[in-house]
């Protein structure tokens, strides 16, 4: 591992993908709830990042495998916003109706800055064969999704951000820092070793691989040094990570071995059949990992929901972009 903290700004990533919130952007968060005992986690982490960021939160209910919610899921839902109503001061709503699909979260979604999840598994083949209802929400959602595990008693203290040095690796590390301005910020970025293989395959010598790993390490090092000072926030401390390997195991082994309570991983949107046959990162990062989790879409801005076309839609909003890749 090897490990920078220096470095100059780099240009802004272009306007064709999808902007992510900065930390004066969250206005509007959105937490998802099945009643369940464990949903408390997300409700209080999104209650304690309205608060944050005086933000305005909604409450709404949601299955993951399109059950029909309890006949009382309503009037348990208006009591948890009365309480926290009572206990912290920011404006609670309620959605207007309860719901039980994922579309139904994404359409609601369409007027949030962020959604706050639980885990929510479900069941467990369809879980596989589908993607965690927070990977099949990525897929149909334009915002951030945080997935809460981990029991809110206080400000993310360390977050992990994966980085790989695309266009939209600059917005996840300002989304990172923005989302806790006093969380101390470790980037991270695997050095694939795939080319690496097809070189030995090519029967290269070994200093001929050895000058085209350390050729690698460089560029990384270089690139790494320059996003850990291409925000404006100043307040976070921020590390850098190099690693070898398939990115998400490495993020999973680096999360567990700085002890970070948050992972910011970016997602680009595929199908459910594309994910099933080559994997997804962020769906392998949830499983491996044991923090909350924030996945951002990294996708360009969809050309059918600047058009009206899509869908679903929301008043004021395009439409909910389709599985794109």
């Amino acid at each position: 591992m090897h490990a920078t903290n220096r470095g100059g700004p780099v240009p802004a990533a272009p306007s064709s993908i999808a902007d992510l919130p900065r930390a004066d952007d969250i206005r509007s968060i959105l937490a998802v709830t099945d009643l369940e005992s464990k949903s408390e986690r997300a409700v209080e982490r999104a209650a304690q990042l309205a608060l944050a960021h005086g933000a305005t939160l909604k409450l709404m209910v949601a299955s993951w495998d399109g059950a029909v919610p309890p006949a009382d899921a309503a009037s348990r839902l208006a009591r948890s916003v009365q309480a926290l109503r009572g206990r912290i001061p920011i404006t609670v709503r309620m959605a207007d109706q309860t719901v039980n699909a994922l579309a139904d979260v994404a359409e609601e979604a369409l007027c949030a800055d962020l959604v706050v999840m639980p885990e929510g598994r479900g069941n467990p083949l369809l879980a596989f064969v589908r993607g965690s209802a927070a990977e099949r929400l990525a897929r149909i959602c334009r915002c951030p999704i945080l997935v809460a595990r981990q029991a809110a008693q206080g400000a993310y203290e360390r977050i992990l951000v994966t980085v790989d040095f695309s266009t939209g690796s600059r917005q996840l590390v300002q989304l990172a820092c923005g989302l806790d301005d006093g969380a101390e910020i470790h980037l991270f970025h695997a050095i694939s070793t795939r080319d690496e293989a097809k070189l030995r395959s090519a029967e290269a010598s070994a200093r001929e691989v050895q000058a085209f790993r350390e050729a690698c390490l460089r560029h990384a090092r270089d690139r790494i040094v320059q996003l850990s000072d291409s925000f404006d926030a100043r307040r976070n401390r921020v590390m850098s990570i190099i690693g070898h390997g398939d990115p998400a195991r490495q993020a999973a082994i680096q999360q567990d071995y700085v002890r970070a309570d948050l992972l910011v991983v970016g997602r680009r949107r595929r199908s459910p059949v594309a994910d099933f046959f080559l994997g997804s990162a962020a769906e392998r990062m949830l499983r491996w990992t044991t923090s909350d989790v924030l996945i951002a879409p990294l996708d360009p801005v969809d050309a059918r929901a600047a058009s009206g076309a899509g869908p679903r839609r929301g008043p004021g909003a395009g439409a909910v972009p389709a599985q794109a890749r």
